[in-house]
């Protein structure tokens, strides 16, 4: 009988002649709390691979098991993260052929203090963005620190132009517009809860921007005019009912995200609408089929 604790615990040689640890890959928890502006950090062990340096907990996944679930699993395992104390933002993957790491970047949403709870640890700590590189880093964290420290901060937003959107498919809409933007808001609360986020190409993330990055999860505002005045937001998706012109509750939307630093994408087909938000600082745009293509149907 083999001694392995799963049958993922195994030393695999890559494409590039490298060998790593964990036969179905490996995945890692950047767990950023906005509060303190730090990240969790692990020591690791002498004995460990890279031993005596600071990188972020994780390890080989299970077989079967997704990139998302190991990285919680493993910080749980070696940091006593508490469930559902961080929201997922991103993934990045380092491809070495035949083996990869994902690091799962996330939100703290209920600030905790880690504990040593396995043997691979010699400290673990919030350790402030300024000062990470002021450690002896695992030399795959460093890399992927250089890619990933630009994503850390407010939540990435995509902003939808809800009006434009309902418009542009001849459903019937205008019989009960409050109605079809219903419709809409449940549609994407229903993307939000497959968990699968979008791809980074959707926010033009994707390279040769951040090389490597594969999803991201991002806070998701409708906006609405109207007779949609007034619908409710659900935990996925936050409704912003326009005062008078959505288009002008977009733009404002935008302004004040962009200068928060927020990653910002509007959905819209609007000509003008597209011209004026790119002025006020949204990150890229998007045409509404674009969204349309992904969206769960009714």
């Amino acid at each position: 009988m083999s001694d392995l604790r799963d049958s993922g615990d195994a030393w695999v040689t890559a494409d590039d002649g490298g060998r790593y640890w964990g036969r179905f890959g490996a995945a890692g928890l950047l767990a950023y709390d906005h509060a303190r502006d730090a990240i969790l950090m692990q020591h690791r062990v002498t004995w460990s691979d890279h031993g005596d340096t600071w990188g972020i907990p994780g390890g080989a996944r299970h077989e079967g098991e997704s990139a998302n679930d190991g990285a919680i699993r493993e910080s749980q395992e070696e940091a006593g993260v508490p469930d559902d104390s961080v929201r997922p933002r991103f993934t990045h993957v380092l491809d070495h052929g035949g083996w990869t790491y994902t690091t799962l970047v996330a939100d703290v949403t209920t600030q905790f203090e880690p504990e040593i709870t396995d043997p691979e640890s010699h400290a673990l700590a919030w350790v402030p963005l300024d000062q990470v590189e002021d450690l002896p880093l695992h030399p795959a964290f460093a890399e992927s620190w250089q890619l990933l420290r630009p994503l850390l901060g407010p939540p990435p937003t995509v902003i939808i132009d809800a009006a434009n959107l309902i418009g542009s498919v001849p459903n019937g809409w205008w019989k009960d517009r409050r109605g079809a933007a219903v419709r809409l808001r449940d549609r994407l609360d229903a993307l939000v809860a497959t968990g699968e986020g979008v791809r980074a190409g959707f926010l033009d993330l994707a390279e040769p921007r951040v090389p490597g990055l594969e999803r991201v999860y991002p806070d998701w505002l409708l906006v609405v005019e109207g007779n949609a005045r007034g619908i409710d937001s659900t935990d996925g998706v936050h409704v912003l009912s326009a005062t008078e012109v959505g288009d002008d509750a977009i733009v404002s939307a935008v302004e004040a995200l962009s200068a928060s630093g927020s990653i910002t994408t509007v959905v819209t087909s609007d000509a003008e609408l597209r011209v004026r938000v790119g002025a006020a600082g949204a990150t890229t745009v998007r045409g509404v089929k674009k969204l349309l293509r992904i969206l769960p149907e009714e």
